[in-house]
């Protein structure tokens, strides 16, 4: 296989799975991803496939599957018989089909061939780019150290939380919850997705009242506590709430991502100077069928191309359906250079979340032991009970107690006592 290094262009990786030939398919797939169609037609020259088609580069066939994973309409009228044959597809790209466009990359790499008749499973596994492809498109502006800039934290695991409850605050009443959680001791502060533009709590008035809390806060400590206002929206509004935002001393957007679009993304990034909060819900729709969808690595990687500074990874042992195989996986792919892997700027910050709490920090920091995440939790801060503040302590006892060698459970402080007393029979 040729190196992507050598090549101008980008990689993308599939699993398929077929009853008919996985060589005839991986060619059906590349052709109808580029240039080609059903048949040969008469624009179709050899010159113009060899500057335009995709080519297939490997194909490992692995076992197959006992049945269909997915039904096929145009399989059913030709009724195959298997076997279910699955195999892994590497298909290169010519950079020039795709430009600087980024909607069109998620299109070429992540469109029509989810629907080939050919297939019973199609998912995209990863993508890899050439240094000068991934120079096209967007960076992350702050990343990783620019967040640590921000929230004042040069080294160990940032400590986050998540507004509770997620809805039906007012502006006044989520500043108050705001100010408590600064005061608690939090590094970081996210809305939660389904909070936008409320009509109890325009996002308006929200933006001003909890950013009267951070600065008041900031004004008297000295701390700043990132706070990540939710700005996702049609996209002319979007800007405006981030424009509003960064008037009034904010430096964090979340953005729902898969609901904005690559394209609404990438002018954000371009349109402020905010860190970008990049919050993937829905990510289980493109993702947990093992045989249909987008795995996390290709899919970061795209959004990456937006210029995203965080990404959503789940948590270890956490709420949600993911193993924590995939969850330190992910995590790990966040931490990855996309191109050029002595390019560490070119990293984004894992965002850990979802039913995390003391107990489940150490197991995080196993897996991202040099402590370059960021580890959000919402009832295992506020459901504390001793309180909000005594929750924040109970996860930098937990970090303690993992940097020293020692189990949570060996003479904890009374934080961790009643965290472990608390959240462990839940």
């Amino acid at each position: 296989m040729t190196p992507l290094a050598a090549t101008e262009g980008f990689r993308a990786t599939y699993l398929i799975e077929t009853p008919l030939d996985p060589a005839k398919v991986a060619d059906v797939l590349a052709g109808e991803q580029s240039s080609g169609t059903f048949v040969r037609v008469a624009g179709e020259t050899d010159a113009l496939r060899a500057r335009s088609r995709a080519v297939v580069v490997s194909l490992e066939e692995i076992e197959p599957a006992a049945t269909p994973s997915l039904p096929s309409a145009w399989l059913a009228r030709h009724h195959p018989q298997g076997p279910w044959r699955r195999a892994r597809v590497g298909v290169d790209f010519p950079a020039a089909n795709v430009g600087r466009n980024l909607p069109v990359l998620w299109a070429t790499v992540a469109g029509n061939l989810y629907d080939l008749g050919e297939t019973t499973g199609v998912r995209l596994e990863r993508i890899d780019m050439s240094p000068g492809f991934r120079a096209r498109f967007e960076r992350p502006r702050h990343g990783i150290a620019g967040t640590r800039a921000a929230a004042g934290v040069p080294r160990a695991p940032m400590v986050g939380t998540i507004l509770k409850p997620n809805v039906g605050l007012s502006a006044a009443e989520t500043s108050t919850l705001v100010a408590e959680l600064c005061r608690a001791g939090v590094d970081f502060i996210k809305d939660d997705e389904c909070c936008g533009d409320p009509e109890h709590a325009p996002v308006a008035e929200r933006i001003r009242a909890v950013m009267a809390a951070v600065r008041a806060h900031r004004d008297r400590t000295g701390k700043t506590v990132v706070m990540a206002v939710h700005v996702s929206d049609e996209h002319d509004a979007m800007l405006r709430h981030a424009e509003l935002l960064q008037r009034e001393g904010g430096c964090c957007a979340m953005v729902s991502l898969n609901w904005t679009g690559p394209a609404s993304v990438q002018a954000l990034r371009r349109h402020t100077d905010l860190i970008l909060h990049g919050h993937r819900n829905g990510y289980g729709m493109w993702a947990r069928h093992p045989a249909l969808g987008v795995s996390f690595q290709a899919y970061a990687a795209l959004w990456r191309l937006s210029g995203v500074d965080h990404l959503h990874v789940h948590g270890l042992a956490g709420k949600f359906a993911q193993d924590d195989d995939e969850v330190r996986t992910s995590a790990r792919d966040c931490l990855t250079p996309l191109a050029d892997p002595a390019d560490r700027a070119d990293t984004v910050l894992p965002a850990f979340s979802s039913g995390q709490w003391a107990g489940t920090l150490p197991m995080t920091l196993d897996a991202v032991p040099e402590g370059d995440l960021l580890f959000m939790a919402g009832g295992g801060i506020l459901a504390h009970p001793m309180g909000a503040a005594a929750g924040v302590q109970s996860l930098r006892q937990a970090a303690d107690a993992w940097a020293a060698g020692r189990a949570l459970d060996d003479d904890p402080p009374p934080e961790l006592r009643a965290a472990l007393d608390f959240y462990a029979k839940r």
